[in-house]
């Protein structure tokens, strides 16, 4: 391994000016799925990137923004590992904010600024320049890898989960190595293991056919207000979820997870701070716990009536709640949100449930033997232990690797903690970024000696590319 510290820091010192004009290409190519601009020229820039580091690709259309898929792939690798990323990009507004042009990137202060620059397009970018100088050094890579660039991570992976089921054997692989997000705020390399899931749902009550003049028709007309916060409040009690079979099926933690628990950095302070709320006062065992394995019910948005300038005396005739829910390992969308909806019916069935959408919650176990091969790698690359995460609290369409292809997936930040992706002035780290390359080549290194699953890896194989 001595050989390889040696081998990538001084390859990556000598191509550094090489590394960044290619993530600046990239930068500068606008690519905002929401908006359908400059998607199409952003593909073929990913496919030349592709085919510039040697690596086999091809273009799939979807019903939505192309996908980009990419493999280096050798008969006697006997482990494959998937790398996720995506091209898209948030809109660069408020563009006033932005101390440069969002889309032609910006050296300042040892970060490079621009839309994309972390979120997620140095971090994709750095994947595979890793693996060309893996490939530039030793003639070939250690494992598999296959790679799945999308483009509309940003507007939900609408297509996503359908590509993978129609691509099943293409996508076969041992593990799913996702480069996105951001590092943990202590500075340290993050290992997240799972993402929690989400169930958007409606509650509408409404009485009258219009709005009524709250003088004339007050204790008469009734307000659809009342009734609705009359059924919100019958949803919880101090922390707890008060709606049968909500809980049902939650995975708790595993003795190894409530150790990592114990291990990860916590500052309440910074917390604070970050959250905008002075009054939090919680510990780390109950702040990471509630996070991570504890699913939420949260009023996401509460109105009716008049809410602008002005006053105006109405009983208003509807009243709306919107609902985000936050799912975790075990539960299922469908379960949850019939659960809520005999609540409704119980308590109040006049009002009407709206579905939203969902996505299923995910979570690989600590105790995969992946697990502690990145960790080493990462440690190895960086000079520091990373910190491992059993689950994110945000969501991500992490379950279309565990669930539809059935593969352990893994994801690792690349990015500083402060990128401010999808705000203005969003930045990556140029240390970062050059960090990243080395992450990737040490991670495949460690990758290669892991012993997976043999049938899972023989069909892991496998190259559909024409």
């Amino acid at each position: 391994m001595r050989s390889l510290v040696n081998d990538v820091d001084s390859f990556i010192s000598r191509n550094e000016k090489y590394y960044l004009e290619r993530l600046f290409r990239l930068l500068r190519q606008p690519s905002i799925s929401t908006q359908n601009i400059g998607m199409a020229e952003c593909a073929s820039l990913v496919q030349e990137l592709f085919s510039d580091c040697g690596i086999e690709n091809r273009r799939y259309e979807t019903e939505g923004h192309p996908i980009i898929y990419g493999e280096w792939l050798h008969p006697d690798n006997e482990t494959t590992v998937l790398i996720y990323g995506h091209y898209d990009v948030q809109p660069p507004d408020p563009l006033d904010e932005w101390e440069s042009d969002p889309f032609e990137p910006e050296i300042r202060n040892g970060r490079i600024y621009a839309r994309g620059a972390g979120d997620n397009k140095g971090q994709f970018v750095a994947s595979i320049l890793g693996a060309k100088t893996y490939l530039d050094i030793h003639g070939r890579l250690p494992v598999n890898v296959k790679w799945i660039i999308e483009g509309e991570e940003e507007a939900g992976s609408r297509h996503l989960a359908t590509f993978v089921e129609q691509h099943r054997a293409l996508l076969q692989t041992d593990l799913v190595y996702t480069t996105d997000g951001s590092s943990h705020e202590s500075g340290a390399q993050s290992i997240l293991l799972g993402v929690r899931g989400a169930l958007g749902v409606e509650l509408v009550a409404q009485e009258a056919r219009w709005d009524n003049h709250s003088g004339n028709l007050g204790n008469i007309v009734p307000n659809p207000v009342w009734r609705l916060t009359e059924l919100l409040h019958t949803m919880r009690k101090g922390h707890q979820v008060t709606i049968d079979g909500f809980y049902d099926g939650v995975r708790p933690p595993t003795p190894h997870e409530e150790q990592i628990l114990r291990r990860i950095p916590y500052d309440l302070e910074g917390i604070r701070r970050k959250s905008g709320y002075d009054a939090l006062d919680i510990d780390s065992d109950t702040y990471h716990r509630r996070l991570m394995f504890e699913p939420t019910l949260n009023v996401s948005g509460l109105f009716s009536g008049h809410t602008g300038k002005g006053g105006r005396s109405i009983i208003p005739a509807r009243a709306t709640a919107r609902l985000d829910i936050r799912l975790v390992a075990g539960q299922d969308p469908d379960q949850v949100y019939e659960a809520l909806a005999n609540h409704v019916r119980k308590h109040d069935a006049s009002i009407t449930l709206i579905r939203k959408g969902s996505v299923p919650a995910s979570r690989t176990s600590a105790d995969h033997p992946a697990v502690l091969a990145i960790a080493k790698a990462l440690e190895q690359s960086t000079g520091r232990r990373p910190v491992i995460q059993p689950s994110l609290g945000g969501t991500l369409p992490d379950y279309v690797w565990t669930r539809i292809l059935n593969a352990p997936s893994v994801i690792v930040p690349y990015a500083n903690y402060d990128q401010n992706n999808h705000g203005p002035n969003e930045n990556i780290e140029i240390s970062y970024f050059f960090r990243a390359i080395r992450s990737t080549c040490y991670v495949l290194e460690q990758l290669s000696r892991v012993t997976f699953n043999e049938q899972s890896g023989q069909s892991a194989h496998t190259s559909t590319v024409k």
